[in-house]
């Protein structure tokens, strides 16, 4: 851990795994550019988080790719942090990553890694069984492209014909249109009319669900879009969607789930 430790100490080197976080498999070119360094020197730090195994290469042709490795990040982690604790932690980090990720009016993206498998994290947002645990909500459909979605909320069932499959290629990418705000939604959730009224009057938005490999961890970005400018329900998903995929994140690798509600 010594030269994790001395890899992380430069925050020139910690910019660079933060470049590969948002976009990994990066060419010396691409993480040059934008940055106040001499290619030379960005071929130095590279090799010193390679030697502590944050980062790993791999050749395409001509170009020399680059990848973040979190697992060392992990261990560390994991050593000096209890379940409980490291849940709480993760939960506080997706949230601050989820609040700099949102940057425009009318689009929510949230990105987290998951100590899991693509082919466990589809079923984890398509299972009713596993939403249920997670999110509260049991959502029913045979996900296919243009089969609607119902949401199941114990006693309460929204299936207004409009929230639907968009895509589904299992175990990569799903996305759904979202449910119409409806009374007894609201009603299910708090008992708030300004709300409902100004919803109800907004389009329909959509989720989408985008599943990545990196190493053995799933990089998941939730990206939820299609609002119109100033919509309260982009206010709203802004707010419920970091505890509920904290909670999923937490599900999968721990078994338990946060409670959200």
């Amino acid at each position: 851990m010594d030269d994790v430790f001395k890899a992380l100490a430069d925050p020139s080197r910690r910019r660079l795994l933060d470049r590969l976080n948002e976009r990994n498999g990066q060419t010396l070119q691409e993480l040059c550019a934008g940055l106040a360094m001499a290619r030379q020197s960005v071929s130095k730090h590279l090799a010193v988080l390679e030697a502590a195994n944050l980062v790993s290469t791999r050749r395409r042709g001509r170009e020399k790719l680059h990848f973040l490795n979190s697992e060392p990040i992990n261990a560390i982690a994991d050593r000096w942090m209890t379940r409980y604790d490291r849940a709480r932690a993760d939960a506080l980090t997706d949230l601050k990553h989820a609040l700099e990720e949102q940057t425009m009016d009318d689009k929510f993206v949230y990105i987290t890694y998951i100590k899991s498998t693509p082919e466990r994290t589809w079923t984890a947002l398509t299972d009713p069984a596993f939403t249920k645990r997670y999110w509260g909500i049991e959502l029913k459909s045979d996900w296919q492209v243009g089969s609607p979605v119902i949401w199941d909320l114990d006693k309460l069932a929204i299936a207004d014909g409009g929230s639907v499959v968009l895509a589904a290629e299992p175990p990569r990418t799903l996305s759904y249109s979202w449910h119409t705000i409806t009374p007894e939604f609201v009603a299910a959730f708090g008992d708030d009319h300004e709300f409902l009224r100004k919803a109800s009057a907004e389009r329909r938005s959509k989720v989408t669900f985008d599943i990545e490999p990196v190493g053995d961890l799933v990089r998941l970005t939730v990206t939820h879009d299609g609002f119109d400018p100033g919509s309260v329900v982009l206010g709203g998903v802004s707010e419920g969607w970091p505890p509920i995929m904290s909670s999923l994140k937490t599900l999968l690798e721990t078994g338990e789930a946060l409670e959200v509600r």
